[in-house]
């Protein structure tokens, strides 16, 4: 089921959702569906990301390198 959003943004956004427009040969829509999904995709990423760092932590791993030497 789809559901119709009405949202504000300045012109300068527009601006530069129009040139994917443009370039992708897409529409406004699909732009803005797939700009959300990629937001949301990220947003769960860093949750994910945050609460496996603190585990590492609490295991004297505290960057991605850290991380990478113990599982290697």
């Amino acid at each position: 089921m789809r559901k119709v959003l009405t949202i504000s943004i300045p012109e300068n956004i527009e601006k530069e959702i129009d040139q994917f427009v443009k370039e992708e040969n897409s529409s406004r829509s699909e732009v803005i569906r797939k700009a959300i999904m990629d937001y949301i995709y990220f947003k769960k990423l860093r949750k994910l990301r945050e609460k496996m760092m603190l585990k590492a932590q609490s295991k004297k791993a505290y960057t991605d390198e850290d991380i990478f030497k113990t599982v290697s």
